[in-house]
């Protein structure tokens, strides 16, 4: 067949095909350049999930009769006045939405500066009709119908109206997260599906923003969220993120800005997840909204069509500061825990069973979760109570100094009985009071009442300890008395020896001993009495996963979370009140002690007035 050159039809309908997906693109498109606009106020209605009918209307500068005209043409736009495409200052550049968008569907623009006149424009697949005179207020107008008639093709991939619908709020809700001071509304014109009034305050300060964010990520997120304000190298970096114990099985709610435009960049999820990785297990994933502000010459938006990816000309810069700005938040935030693991509690404790209970992935050890399962109302009483009340009131035998791996010695404390007022319930975590099933310590405290889960605990604790160790020159060793040979498969053993070196480095020394065996000589003195053969074998499976390409130091965290949980406090051993104490005060000066290692929640804190309620004292 010879080259030919296809008609302008064809070719417009193509370049739709890169631009309009589905009525999520074109919703986007519409909204941006109502922004651009100067819109206060964006109203978006869909019908059929944006088949039958997208309308956007928005109240921002119009638009002549004249430009009507040639916002239908391609590649005419009003926003590269210098024609500088390495100074993009907004959301739209291109010029191609409209003409897009008017060569698959009929296309109706009616727009009117204030203090003029109103115009109307309509397109029909690709045919554009006069310019005619319409009434209207000041603002603009756009209605897509019959979305795609023109290319049946496309309209047979389309999902169901629902599917469709909640793409385009997603849409909606990103621009809107972006642009707090304009008022969002979407619908199908009899029932909004989301809602937000412009902040009061316009110049978009913490709280007005952390409003907007809760419109669009609940109330859970406002109350859990850390601000982030950094700045590195003329870039900086803003917004709120969640604490680890507030996280979700998907990505869903990570929102990511680059100068208020919405994106969905590879570099800029890497590194979130690069700062939360001490302290969520794989699978589960934080909520953050991010906001990064750049120099536009720094950062090319006009590498997608759908303007969804962007690349930064030095994004090491970028990702150093997300991850550097979250891991400061993380840690000023210190032993801090998400509300919802107290909210999933009392809702356990209710009447007719647990309807709070939390996600996946919050759940404890081989021996956590026991003691939540059940509302008290309504039921059996759970086996154990009375035993556990009576440990409760029972004195607590007293040591003359305690000491557990990894914390050190705590000072010997006066037996206590159960109404005498202790100097331990003014701090944070409060005095402990009893230990439950050998594995949750109980606490009180000034205005309620707090349950440890031992060893998620204090697995945090010799975690942060043994990384401040590496940080300071190295983790202090200790001999074995008797050094341990452990079996393996032969590929194990051989993973293990070639790693001695780095092993060593973090306080595990080891060597080959024949075939399919080694012998461990020393180990970090920090994990104190723990199962040498366990940890061996759990590290020989851990570097099957990191592989020959990767240093200890590169998945140093994997490492360490693995020998921390070895070094750990099991559930199943009892304590003494001196020792759950200093478990106590070490967790309030520890950073990150509200999680453990894999993202779990290390305590639950419950107030009084929580508490009375469940017993209709409130």
């Amino acid at each position: 067949m010879t080259i030919r050159r296809l008609p302008e039809t064809i070719v417009n309908q193509i370049a739709a095909g890169e631009v309009i997906e589905r009525p999520a693109s074109a919703v986007k498109e519409l909204v941006e350049n109502a922004i651009d606009a100067g819109a206060r106020r964006v109203d978006v209605v869909l019908r059929d999930g944006g088949r039958s009918l997208i309308a956007v209307t928005d109240d921002g500068s119009g638009m002549t009769a004249e430009e009507l005209g040639l916002a239908v043409e391609r590649h005419a736009t009003s926003k590269l006045p210098d024609n500088d495409l390495t100074h993009i200052a907004t959301l739209g550049f291109r010029g191609e939405a409209l003409p897009s968008i008017g060569s698959v569907s009929r296309l109706s623009i009616a727009s009117r500066i204030a203090g003029s006149d109103g115009w109307q424009i309509r397109v029909e697949g690709g045919r554009v009709h006069e310019v005619q005179p319409a009434p209207l207020t000041a603002g603009t107008r756009v209605e897509v119908r019959d979305l795609f008639y023109a290319t049946p093709a496309r309209l047979k991939f389309l999902k169901t109206e629902r599917t469709e619908m909640d793409h385009a709020v997603d849409t909606v809700q990103r621009l809107a997260m972006a642009h707090p001071a304009i008022s969002f509304t979407i619908g199908d014109g009899e029932r909004e599906r989301f809602a937000s009034a412009a902040t009061e305050d316009l110049g978009g300060s913490e709280d007005a923003l952390l409003r907007r964010l809760s419109d669009v990520m609940g109330r859970d997120f406002a109350d859990n969220a850390l601000a982030i304000d950094a700045e590195r190298e003329g870039v900086r970096l803003t917004g709120h993120a969640g604490l680890p114990t507030l996280n979700r099985n998907t990505t869903k709610h990570q929102y990511l800005f680059v100068n208020g435009r919405p994106v969905r960049d590879r570099l800029l999820t890497g590194a979130v997840r690069g700062a939360y990785q001490d302290f969520l297990a794989r699978g589960r994933h934080p909520l953050v909204a991010l906001f990064v502000e750049i120099d536009p010459e720094l950062v090319d938006v006009n590498v997608h069509p759908a303007k969804a990816e962007v690349r930064f000309r030095d994004p090491g810069v970028v990702r150093g500061l997300i991850v550097g700005g979250l891991r400061h938040a993380l840690a000023a935030a210190g032993h801090r825990a998400s509300t919802t693991v107290a909210d999933a509690a009392l809702g356990a404790f209710r009447p007719g069973g647990a309807p709070g209970l939390p996600p996946a992935g919050y759940g404890g050890d081989s021996g956590g979760g026991r003691g939540f399962g059940r509302g008290f109302g309504g039921g059996p009483v759970p086996q154990g109570l009375a035993e556990a009340a009576a440990q409760y009131f029972a004195p607590q035998d007293q040591a003359n100094g305690v000491a557990i791996p990894g914390l050190g010695s705590a000072p010997a404390a006066a037996a206590l009985e159960p109404d005498a007022a202790s100097p331990d319930a003014d701090y944070p975590l409060g005095a402990a009071q009893a230990q439950l099933h050998e594995t949750y310590i109980v606490s009180q405290t000034s205005s309620g009442l707090v349950i440890v889960d031992q060893h998620a605990a204090h697995e945090r604790l010799v975690y942060e300890r043994m990384k401040a160790a590496l940080a300071n020159g190295g983790v202090a060793r200790q001999g074995l008395l008797l050094p341990e040979v452990i079996d393996l498969d032969e590929a194990a053993a051989e993973r293990l020896a070639d790693r001695a070196e780095e092993l060593a480095e973090l306080g595990l020394v080891l060597e080959k001993f024949g075939t399919g065996a080694v012998v461990v000589r020393e180990v970090p003195a920090l994990l104190g009495q723990s199962d040498v053969a366990g940890l061996i074998r759990d590290l020989a499976d851990d570097l099957s996963e990191i592989g020959a390409a990767h240093s200890l130091k590169e998945r140093l965290d994997d490492v360490c979370g693995t020998m921390a949980c070895h070094g750990s406090v099991r559930a199943g051993r009892r304590l003494n009140r001196d020792e759950m104490n200093a478990l106590l005060r070490e967790m309030e000066v520890t950073p990150h002690a509200g999680q453990c290692n894999h993202g779990r929640p290390t305590y639950v804190e419950l107030n009084l007035a929580d508490i009375e309620r469940l017993f209709g004292r409130r």
